[in-house]
């Protein structure tokens, strides 16, 4: 196996300590074999040698709840025409192109959190495209796929517009249809499941405070996935809806919205991972969503939610949640921006470090997957970025694309961006592509 030796100006290993000067990364094959400063590391002396002193390496970062399969702003000029133009073939096609944007900016990494459509739920072409990739006929992130298993009239079955035609195997209801769905979607190859507790934002006229599902539901869609050895995300927009997913043994809760100082306290009491996906709720997402055809009532509502998931986040992290990156990007904002997500955090009080966590070491462990990735250490995958800049002082410097210089997955170069040495995932030139919606 090939041994390559990453030197760099400055090392980020994901663990929260301080930034290593002159660090060294030794890979062998696709794991690390070495991290540390260039004086405490012997390089071998057949190792590859690459050396960036002006770069910082740090872990490859992680969105762990967005949405591939959806219309994106960037790719499609009016979701809501696309929902009925698209093919579901093509939609998968562009399911493997949103991936790809994302990962040639630092992403190595997603949690797909699902797809409602009017011809289905398109678990299987998620998991193809996850399948794909993992067998290397693509280039790509690593994709953990969490199936919907919901609902009719739920918050998931209302990204279509309500007098939108349905397939009916999209959703259930009772606890026996819950299981059966939830039985499905694992059966396909779903890694993981997903479920709401409440209503949501970015929907039609739908209030985020219902009730989406009875206790026994929710438990049920938990069960069937902790039997298999699989995990379950439930959506909470409320204290409510948390408590429901608490009592139902959800492995992450999806949202920061409204919050209660007592549900704080028992989602850090039991350990539950939370996902913010601020940066849907920003100035900036609410004008995409106004430009790509979202109805008025909805982004009023979106507005009205905004203040109150600053405040939650403020509040779960001086109340000490694990805090875990995800952006629920889908619709907007540019599919690859999701590096926005952390500015937000840093915006609200976090330091850059502990943001820079959200999307490495903390991610990791909310998917259980700490054993291989989230931090650059000896016998864990060598997914790791050069970049341009050092995010532990300026965490935006992680947000032009033109700044993530280097992407390595499992010790393969995939996008390099430095001069002379030019590599991508993506064929054509960034941006010229048609929108695909009339």
């Amino acid at each position: 196996m090939a041994v390559t030796a990453i030197k760099v100006g400055k090392l980020i290993d994901g663990n929260g300590g301080p930034v290593i000067d002159k660090g060294v990364v030794i890979i062998d094959g696709k794991r690390i074999k070495a991290v540390g400063a260039e004086a405490d590391v012997t390089i071998p002396p057949d190792a590859t040698i690459i050396d960036e002193p002006t770069l910082t390496a740090m872990p490859g970062m992680m969105d762990l709840h967005l949405h591939i399969g959806q219309f994106n702003n960037l790719t499609f000029r009016n979701y809501r025409v696309a929902q009925f133009e698209i093919t579901p073939e093509l939609q998968q096609l562009y399911m493997l192109f949103h991936a790809q944007l994302c990962f040639e900016r630092g992403f190595t990494t997603l949690r797909d959190e699902g797809l409602m459509s009017s011809r289905g739920l398109l678990t299987e072409h998620t998991i193809a495209v996850r399948d794909a990739i993992n067998f290397g006929i693509f280039a790509g992130p690593r994709i953990i796929v969490a199936a919907f298993t919901v609902g009719t009239g739920s918050h998931l079955d209302l990204i279509l517009p309500r007098a939108s035609l349905r397939n009916p195997t999209a959703t259930a209801d009772g606890v026996e249809e819950m299981r059966k769905l939830a039985r499905q979607n694992l059966l396909k190859g779903a890694d993981w499941l997903k479920i709401s507790a409440s209503g949501g934002g970015g929907t039609d006229k739908e209030s985020p405070r219902v009730r989406n599902h009875t206790q026994d539901e929710l438990d049920a869609v938990c069960d069937e996935a902790h039997a298999q050895h699989a995990y379950c995300s439930i959506h909470c927009f409320t204290p409510e809806s948390q408590s429901m997913a608490i009592n139902a043994g959800a492995d992450t809760i999806e949202h920061m919205v409204f919050h209660s100082d007592e549900m704080i306290e028992e989602i850090v009491k039991h350990g539950i991972p939370v996902c913010p996906t601020l940066l849907h709720r920003t100035d900036h997402a609410i004008e995409v969503r106004r430009q790509i055809g979202t109805p008025e009532f909805t982004l009023d509502k979106m507005k009205k939610i905004q203040p109150f998931t600053f405040e939650t986040f403020q509040a779960m992290h001086k109340a000490g949640v694990k805090i875990f990156m995800g952006t629920d990007m889908g619709q907007e904002p540019d599919m690859g921006s999701n590096a926005m997500e952390l500015g937000i955090y840093v915006k609200l009080g976090m330091k850059p470090m502990e943001a820079i966590l959200t999307a490495t070491k903390n991610a990791a462990e909310a998917v259980h997957l700490e054993k291989d990735i989230g931090t650059l250490e000896s016998g864990k995958c060598a997914d790791v970025l050069l970049v341009n800049g050092n995010p532990a002082e300026d965490i935006t410097v992680l947000q032009p694309r033109e700044n993530i210089k280097v992407v390595m997955k499992e010790g393969k170069i995939f996008v390099d961006r430095r001069k002379g040495r030019e590599k991508d995932v993506i064929d054509v030139d960034y941006g010229s592509w048609a929108l695909a919606d009339g």
